[in-house]
């Protein structure tokens, strides 16, 4: 695996982590849980038996995979298309296109630390299921809603993670995979230990801001084209030390 390639890797896992815990996810969560397994808020925060933490894994389970399905059919469909226009392009364009993804990620961390405001991506379109199905299959097709919808906190984040897809097609089904790993994560952590929710709602904001910054030097690195070489110094780093290790 090339290493700027591994470097993306863990940033579309941190920023599947990033949209978990935005102040459009995290703060509803426990809400969410209540709705898809029908145990209340209440019952949630409570002593919990066996049998119901079953039930909340199991529903969590069938919710993760709604949402995956969404987001790995996006990241697909972006990394053929990405496949299309390389094809098309000269190696200076490819280029122009790496450097117009890494303004556009930039901007991206911008909204996401809340230092500017976009009105077509600040408007809430997320589906509203009024009536959920019944069992498994209603918690599957909630999930695929949930993240079908365009919300101002998840939308900038998971577009950055499209658009870096799209500038390097043969590893865009893997950015969005570990984009989902790192949203499903807390997702199931928490579900077994609700009660951290609270501490960590109250911390929301500056994780949001500290996730924008990430971005922005992201977006910079990447529009510069220094990530390679940062990404094979790391690399050098980990080897040498590993050696010196074994040595």
């Amino acid at each position: 695996m090339e290493p700027t390639t591994d470097v993306t890797i863990l940033l579309a896992l941190g920023a599947g982590m990033l949209s978990f815990f935005s102040p459009c996810t995290l703060p509803i969560f426990p809400a969410y849980l209540s709705y898809i397994t029908g145990i209340s808020v209440k019952e949630l925060h409570g002593e919990r038996q066996r049998k119901m933490q079953i039930r909340l894994l199991s529903h969590a389970v069938f919710f993760l995979l709604g949402v995956s399905l969404v987001f790995l059919a996006l990241g697909i469909g972006v990394s053929i298309l990405g496949q299309w226009i390389q094809g098309l392009l000269t190696g200076e364009s490819g280029v122009f296109i790496q450097r117009i993804a890494g303004i556009f990620v930039m901007v991206m961390g911008l909204v996401v630390g809340g230092w500017l405001t976009i009105p077509t991506l600040m408007k809430e379109k997320r589906f509203q299921v009024k009536r959920k199905p019944i069992g498994f299959i209603g918690t599957f097709f909630v999930g695929m809603g949930f993240a079908a919808g365009w919300t101002p906190c998840i939308g900038p984040i998971f577009a950055s993670i499209l658009v870096v897809a799209g500038t390097n097609p043969a590893q865009g089904t893997l950015y969005t995979l570990f984009y989902v790993l790192g949203f499903a994560l807390p997702f199931l952590l928490l579900t077994f230990f609700l009660g951290y929710a609270k501490w960590l709602v109250r911390y929301s904001n500056k994780i949001m801001k500290f996730g924008g910054v990430i971005m922005i030097i992201f977006g910079l690195l990447l529009f510069t084209g220094q990530l390679t070489r940062i990404s094979n110094f790391m690399l050098r780093l980990v080897q040498d030390t590993w050696l010196s290790n074994l040595g």
